[in-house]
């Protein structure tokens, strides 16, 4: 069961009607996976993501 904002310790000095609601930290968290998203695209490391997780080092002789 979810505590009202109005117990919350860490918003209690803020007014109730400027205080976050769900929907506010939904779009927060949406919009971070976007940008992380995005950036990865913009960045494109796919050799080195594909170096480092999928192939499988070269046996020392």
């Amino acid at each position: 069961m979810a505590l009202p904002a109005s117990s919350s310790g860490l918003f209690r000095f803020v007014s109730p009607r400027s205080r976050p609601q769900s929907t506010d930290i939904v779009a927060a968290a949406s919009w971070g996976v976007f940008a992380g998203t995005a950036g990865l695209y913009l960045v494109q490391p796919f050799d080195w993501i594909k170096k480092t997780f999928f192939q499988k080092p070269e046996p020392e002789a």
